[in-house]
C-alpha cells in the first residue's frame, strides 16, 4: 500500500484494523518547512496518527486534529487530517543539531514528557475533544475503547522519507480475539496481509480504502483577508511589501499592503 488508508475486519473475532501510509505528505510537508531529519521523523509520525483518527470522519467538513506538547526540544507538533484524506502539519521546531545526523531518535530524549490533545471539529464547532499523555490513553479513556496504535517512520540524513506507515487495531465490545492488542510490530513496512497473519486474523477483509495526501486550506486569498483586517493606520505601518507564512504547511504569499481594498 502506498498513500492511503485501508480499513479491515474480522466478522469472526470482532477485531478490526485500519492501516495507512502517508510517506509523500510526509516527504511533501518535510521539504516545504525545511525539516531536519529529526523533525521529519516525528512531523511523519504524527501524520500517520491523525490520518489513522481521521478514518472515521463522517460528517461534512469535518477534521481531526492531534496537537501535542512535549518538555523535550522538539517542544511538540500539531497535525490535522479531513474527512477528504488532506493531510498538513508541523512541529515546533524544525532543526535539532544535538540529534540530526546520528540515526533514528529516541523518543524520551527529544519529546520528554508529553500531553496530547485530539479535537474533532466542523468549520464553527467543536464536536469532541480529549486529552492524554498517549493516543492509547486517548483511546482508552476519553473514547472508552480497547485499541492500541503504533506508529514508524524511517528518515535519511538526507530527510527523504523511506517509510510513514501507522496501524490501529481494535477489540470490538463482543471481541473474541483476546491477545491481539499485546501484538507488538517489528515493522509495519510488510504486506498489509502479513501484518494481519501475525494478529491472527487471516479471515480479515478489507472493508474499504481511501487515499491520503498534503493538502492545506490556506490561499493568498486568506492572507490578503488577514491584512485587509488590520485598520488603516495599522497598514500604514507596513512595507510595501509583507511575507505570509502559513505555519501549517509553509508557504509564503506575498502581499502588496497598499494594493489590499479599503474598508
Amino acid at each position: 500500500m502506498k498513500d492511503c488508508r485501508e480499513t479491515w475486519y474480522d466478522a469472526e473475532k470482532k477485531v478490526a484494523v485500519t492501516v495507512v501510509d502517508v510517506t509523500s505528505a510526509a516527504q511533501d510537508l518535510a521539504r516545504a518547512h525545511l525539516c531536519g531529519p529529526t523533525a521529519a521523523h516525528y512531523l511523519a509520525k504524527g501524520l500517520a496518527a491523525v490520518a489513522l483518527l481521521g478514518g472515521e470522519t463522517s460528517e461534512p467538513g469535518e477534521t481531526v486534529s492531534v496537537q501535542m506538547k512535549c518538555t523535550g526540544p522538539l517542544g511538540g507538533l500539531n497535525v490535522e487530517c479531513t474527512r477528504e484524506g488532506t493531510l498538513r502539519g508541523y512541529t515546533e521546531r524544525k532543526i535539532l543539531d544535538d540529534f540530526d545526523g546520528l540515526g533514528a531518535p529516541k523518543d524520551k530524549a527529544v519529546l520528554g514528557d508529553c500531553q496530547i490533545q485530539v479535537t474533532r471539529s466542523v468549520p464553527g464547532r467543536i464536536l469532541s475533544q480529549g486529552i492524554s499523555s498517549s493516543l492509547d490513553g486517548y483511546l482508552a479513556g476519553s473514547l472508552q475503547r480497547k485499541a492500541t496504535i503504533q506508529l514508524e517512520a524511517s528518515v535519511s540524513d538526507e530527510v527523504e522519507i523511506l517509510e510513514a506507515r501507522g496501524i490501529l487495531v481494535e477489540e470490538l465490545p463482543d471481541a473474541s480475539g483476546a491477545g491481539v492488542l499485546g501484538v507488538r510490530f517489528k515493522s509495519l513496512a510488510v504486506a498489509v496481509r502479513n501484518l494481519l497473519k501475525q494478529l491472527g486474523l487471516e479471515r480479515a477483509t478489507l472493508k474499504g480504502t481511501a487515499p491520503l495526501a498534503f493538502g492545506c486550506r490556506c490561499s493568498a486569498e486568506r492572507a490578503r483577508a488577514t491584512l485587509a483586517a488590520l485598520s488603516a493606520a495599522e497598514r500604514q505601518t507596513l512595507p510595501p511589501t509583507i511575507d505570509v507564512t502559513c505555519h501549517m504547511c509553509g508557504k509564503t504569499y506575498v502581499i502588496r499592503p497598499s494594493a489590499l481594498p479599503t474598508a
